[in-house]
Parts: C-alpha cells; sequence; structure tokens
C-alpha cells in the first residue's frame, strides 16, 4: 500500500480515546462520523441506522439514551453531552 495513500485514509483517524477527550473538552465541535466510532465502541452495532437516528442499546433500562442524530456533518451538542454521561454511567457499573 503506498505510503500516502495510508497517512491520508489512515493517519488522521483519531482513536476513541482522542475522541472522547475532544468531547469533553468542546461537545459543540464533534463530527457524527467520530461520535458514531464512540457509541460503536462502547455500546455495539445501533439497533436503528436507516432513518435520521441512531439508536445504541445500553445494558440497562431507561435513561440516559444513547440516540444520535447527523446534524450536516456534526453531531448535535446535547446528545454527545448524552453520550458521555452513559460512557461514564457505564465505566461506573463495570
Amino acid at each position: 500500500m503506498a505510503q500516502w495513500y495510508y497517512q491520508r485514509y489512515h493517519g488522521t483517524v483519531p482513536s476513541v480515546a482522542k475522541i472522547v477527550a475532544a468531547m469533553q473538552a468542546n461537545p459543540r465541535n464533534i463530527r457524527y462520523d467520530d461520535l458514531t466510532k464512540v457509541c460503536e465502541h462502547y455500546f455495539g452495532r445501533p439497533r436503528t441506522g436507516s432513518g435520521s437516528h441512531a439508536v445504541f442499546k445500553t445494558p440497562w433500562p431507561g435513561d440516559p439514551r444513547v440516540n444520535i442524530q447527523n446534524d450536516h456533518g456534526r453531531a448535535k451538542p446535547y446528545q454527545v453531552r448524552q453520550v458521555l454521561s452513559a460512557i461514564e454511567k457505564k465505566e461506573a457499573e463495570a
């Protein structure tokens, strides 16, 4: 594989830990694809992904629900905060 191809398409993909740190620092500036990557890492594949929302199953009933929506390539800030809350709850139970 050519070096330029690897750097262009694989070198710029941030890790889940870096995305979570960016989410905590500024929930307004998160790409939808990055939020989806984080949700899939913590909660698995979405139950629904064909409509405008992607719904991720959590190991507990009720809130915080993990439900994200694409807003012109960006994640909605309140949904980023909900995902962070769900990640904290999941890590506290582990």
